[in-house]
């Protein structure tokens, strides 16, 4: 069994723009390469778990959202770095055209992404991690088992500055960025 890191996208891999509906708005953090390469090296999986409602919604289309993807693995690979897969949920359980307006179980805080990424992969969640920028990220990592680092890019400060009292836990680190949260994992790995 392997460990992972689970990455959010939109606020931890590349700045929060709301929806990305073109992908010259789609702008990578310059320090997302060295993080992912760090984790690369001391033996993680890299797996991206994302929410992509603005397909439901009809703010952009399954066939951009890919594009860029793409372009963020290629991106990364460019800078000896890896990414294993990405999921995403493109529903939206009130909003959106029919075929993707539906309750599903993929859009987080709920799991069905990362059991399909357990289908795909033999990951120790014991030793795995759920990064992200928003407290749903950090319920999401909880509901698996994993531990849970709140990021302080993207949506990051605002929610740990004015909503942290409401949260019902706290998440195991805060850190400042995706490389600090990688400089954390990576200095106490075996």
């Amino acid at each position: 069994m392997g460990k992972a890191v689970f990455l959010d996208r939109d606020g931890t891999i590349n700045e929060e723009m709301g929806y990305i509906n073109h992908i010259d708005r789609f702008r990578i953090f310059e320090f997302v390469p060295a993080a992912i390469r760090r984790f690369n090296e001391n033996g993680f999986k890299v797996i991206v778990i994302t929410n992509q409602s603005g397909v439901a919604r009809g703010y952009f289309s399954e066939e951009l959202l890919n594009e860029v993807h793409n372009y963020l693995l290629h991106f990364v690979e460019s800078e000896s770095a890896r990414i294993d897969k990405i999921y995403y949920c493109p529903h939206h359980p009130d909003e959106g055209t029919v075929e993707y307006r539906r309750d599903c179980n993929c859009r987080k805080p709920r799991t069905g992404m990362i059991e399909k990424a357990l289908e795909d992969f033999d990951i120790d969640m014991d030793q795995s991690y759920m990064i992200g920028d928003r407290f749903k990220d950090m319920e999401f990592g909880r509901r698996v088992g994993l531990k849970t680092i709140f990021l302080l890019t993207g949506y990051g400060k605002g929610e740990y500055t004015y909503q942290r009292s409401l949260w019902p836990f706290q998440p195991d680190l805060i850190c400042e960025n995706l490389h600090d949260a990688a400089l954390h994992v990576t200095s106490s790995v075996k």
